[in-house]
């Protein structure tokens, strides 16, 4: 879920932090998570599966997988990979489970100072020194606080393709307009197939939904703010009624609208 906005109430319960090195013909059996689970790929090269669907993961990619999939991992001849993973959950401090603001699959890239604090984590994690709780989720939020920017802010190093970036740099200025597949593809000179296949490919998301998840969560900073009605901020966001908002925002947050109004003491 490559997202325009970030929930700023996030705070990560870590499970469990390591680093794996993988050498040729290693496979790891099926495995199903509880919790949310990053992969991050510093180095080779490997077969991954989630839910039987097939990824190819190399260095710089970064994988978010939901709670309840089942993953598998294959290194194949010739070939190694050493990889982080963080188990962790996401959970607001106003109460609730959040869901973390990247795709299934997205290619951040290779960045030393992600390694360097994973490093630290996955000592720290070892170690299990007093305060190791503190000092793993303070590295944890620094990680994801780097992914966003990676990921969000800076689509042009995420994407790989000039015509992705040039469509995600109109969706975020135009998100409250109407836009189609149609209109996205002509804009970038490419078919409506063609361009959904691509956005999907190089996104880890289809243009609908990424469409969506931006309205949604636009929708949720202004009602945090206090600032407008709900009717009104349905139709700033680019919902063409309250029932559709409620029912996508609902959907895409898990809880409704009104459960992000600022409470009154």
């Amino acid at each position: 879920m490559v997202l325009a906005t970030i929930d700023e109430s996030m705070v990560p319960e870590i499970r469990e932090v390591a680093l794996h090195k993988h050498t040729p013909l290693w496979e790891i059996p099926d495995h199903k998570h509880e919790g949310w689970r990053l992969v991050y790929v510093i180095q080779g090269e490997a077969r991954y599966m989630i839910n039987k669907e097939p990824l190819n993961l190399a260095e710089g990619n970064l994988l978010s997988i939901p709670p309840g999939n089942v993953c598998r991992g294959m290194v194949g001849p010739g070939q190694q990979i050493h990889y982080f993973t963080v188990d962790y959950d996401l959970k607001s401090i106003r109460g609730g489970d959040l869901v973390p603001p990247f795709p299934l699959h997205s290619q951040p890239g290779y960045h030393g100072e992600l390694v360097r604090m994973l490093h630290d984590m996955a000592f720290a994690w070892q170690r299990q020194d007093p305060g190791c709780l503190i000092k793993t989720r303070g590295l944890f939020l620094q990680v994801l606080h780097r992914f966003i920017e990676l990921l969000m802010f800076q689509a042009e190093q995420s994407t790989g393709d000039i015509r992705i970036t040039r469509a995600v740099r109109h969706i975020g200025a135009h998100y409250a307009e109407p836009l189609t597949v149609k209109m996205l593809a002509e804009m970038t000179g490419l078919t409506p197939t063609y361009f959904g296949a691509l956005f999907r490919q190089t996104m880890g998301i289809s243009f609908n939904s990424y469409l969506i998840q931006l309205r949604v969560n636009k929708a949720e900073s202004m009602l945090l703010s206090g600032s407008h009605k709900i009717n009104s901020i349905a139709e700033l966001c680019g919902f063409s009624d309250m029932s559709h908002f409620y029912k996508r925002f609902k959907a895409v947050k898990g809880y409704p609208p009104s459960h992000s109004r600022p409470k009154k003491f």
